[in-house]
């Protein structure tokens, strides 16, 4: 597609769609992965949200002939405030790559615009979990952010507290793993074990549907062999069932062995566990989804010190895990 470059209406309307394909260009790998439940925050109403939990005791009552039906004990549990955050980024078209048919630049320019803020937000989402053993951390903005959830507690922890029960329990396996299938088994006996409603009840319904991992080859891989029997092919397997088959969908988040900046953090790279996407207290509130503005003739379409016509990606957004209960973890460096 050859651009208009000389001309600000033309080169606006050729903007947006270039930045369209940028921005559908990236695969929104935490925002579809089952993990976070997305609702969405209208304009006008306020710059925070409190998120809390519910629960409902398991078990009816007996009921004698003519006896009046016992009342439901309700809990409340425990709850976190989120609050909104803007991100944004903006380029130049300088005058010299509009009048010289530096096409190729701009293109190139308006496409990666559309792509920072779904990126963003992408890492944003995975680094909850790239830091879910601490209780906050410092963004590539100098900002500290809260990743305690509603107990104060990290995300994941070993002794997470309930609002109505003395009872205690963990989503961080003992050891720290790698994925195998005896680790799969031994987070599966944690699932078991630590699933509780605020009343300490066992919640026999949580049922685990993903399995996540990082991009690690070898824990890809690993993960295939155990779910989709693709293992080793000098093996003599014939006629085996695979109990895994179809149990769990796998999720690689791609994003979450970075550091803050989004570069490699190889500490991170056997991260893995499991988690309850119906059951997940993790939220994204979309308040402005990722949009472009573009320069307007007459106002601030050219920047005077320099020429540039500016145009600006921007998005808000705000996160928050409320529970730990519908998520088990292991960073997979065997650490006690």
């Amino acid at each position: 597609m050859e651009l208009n470059i000389q001309n600000l209406p033309d080169l606006v309307r050729n903007a947006e769609i270039l930045w369209r394909m940028g921005k559908e260009s990236v695969p929104n790998v935490m925002r579809g992965s089952g993990l976070v439940k997305e609702i969405s925050i209208p304009q006008m109403t306020g710059n925070t949200r409190e998120f809390s939990e519910i629960d409902l005791e398991e078990y009816a009552k007996f009921k004698g002939e003519s006896d009046q039906t016992a009342r439901a004990k309700v809990q409340q549990g425990y709850s976190k405030t989120a609050t909104l955050y803007r991100v944004g980024l903006t380029i130049g078209i300088s005058y010299e790559l509009r009048t010289q048919g530096k096409y190729f630049e701009i293109k190139s320019k308006l496409t990666n615009l559309g792509a920072v803020v779904p990126n963003r937000l992408d890492l944003d989402l995975a680094h909850r979990i790239t830091f879910g053993t601490a209780t906050s951390y410092t963004d590539q903005d100098g900002r500290t952010v809260d990743t305690t959830i509603g107990d104060t507690l990290a995300l994941f922890s070993t002794a997470h507290t309930l609002r109505g029960s003395s009872t205690t329990f963990r989503n961080r396996l003992a050891n720290n793993p790698q994925v195998s299938r005896g680790a799969i088994e031994a987070m599966e006996k944690m699932r078991v074990e630590n699933c509780f409603n605020q009343f300490g009840q066992k919640m026999a319904g949580m049922v685990d549907d993903i399995l996540w991992t990082t991009d690690d080859p070898n824990t890809i891989n690993t993960v295939k062999e155990i779910l989709r029997s693709t293992s080793n092919p000098t093996q003599n397997n014939n006629g085996v069932v695979n109990t895994y088959q179809g149990k769990y969908r796998h999720v690689i988040l791609p994003r979450v062995a970075t550091d803050k900046d989004g570069a490699i953090d190889s500490t991170k790279a056997k991260y893995w566990g499991v988690a309850s996407s119906k059951y997940s207290t993790f939220y994204l509130g979309v308040h402005e989804e990722a949009h472009l503005v573009s320069p307007t003739a007459g106002s601030n379409a050219e920047e005077f010190s320099t020429q540039d016509w500016n145009f600006g990606s921007w998005g808000g957004f705000m996160l928050v895990a409320v529970s730990g209960g519908w998520i088990g973890f292991s960073s997979g460096t065997a650490e006690a």
